[in-house]
């Protein structure tokens, strides 16, 4: 009976690499997912900020057309002056909210990609663990490395939810968090 325990001992040490594997697994399909949506996100907002640029230089030069043209009355041409003012300030107004959510959008996404990249190397150190329990058990290889699947794609809008624990599975103390 006592050759049986170690053996029992490192295919549940090996069995809880692996769900720990499964779930940073997990994890980095839905900040894959996340990313994607943060992307389209940060297109979007590039593209309305393009046409707000477009749409207010097309007004400056409507203002400026009017002013060339030479209105003689000179409420009219202050009203103008003013709108054109008001339309410019707007217009930094925007750009600067625009450039405001375009950086913090790209900090969120550097900050994403820095820890998918941290788990992805865990999920190499885990796998090199598991790797040299199996040879020093002299047990087959679980899988072959081709296990990854694609990201599953989440509904925009909806919050990423956390996996719960179950029985048998590994808690916060493998968590990199």
């Amino acid at each position: 009976m006592a050759p049986s325990v170690p053996r029992t001992c490192a295919a549940a040490a090996l069995r809880m690499k692996q769900i720990a594997l499964d779930n940073q697994g997990r994890t980095i399909r839905r900040l894959r997912a996340q990313l994607a949506t943060e992307r389209r996100g940060l297109a979007t907002m590039k593209k309305e900020l393009e046409d707000t640029q477009v749409a207010l230089e097309a007004s400056h030069k409507v203002i400026a057309g009017l002013t060339e043209i030479g209105l003689s009355m000179s409420k009219k041409i202050e009203k103008m002056k003013v709108k054109k003012q008001l339309a410019k300030a707007n217009h930094v107004e925007c750009h600067q909210k625009f450039q405001a959510r375009i950086h913090e959008a790209e900090d969120s996404m550097q900050a994403q990609h820095l820890l998918i990249e941290a788990l992805v190397d865990e999920k190499d150190s885990l796998l090199q663990t598991i790797h040299g329990l199996q040879e020093a058990n002299n047990s087959p290889a679980p899988f072959d490395g081709d296990w990854e699947e694609e990201p599953e794609e989440e509904p925009e809008g909806k919050e990423i939810e956390d996996i719960p624990l179950g029985e048998g599975e590994i808690d916060d103390e493998y968590d990199i968090f």
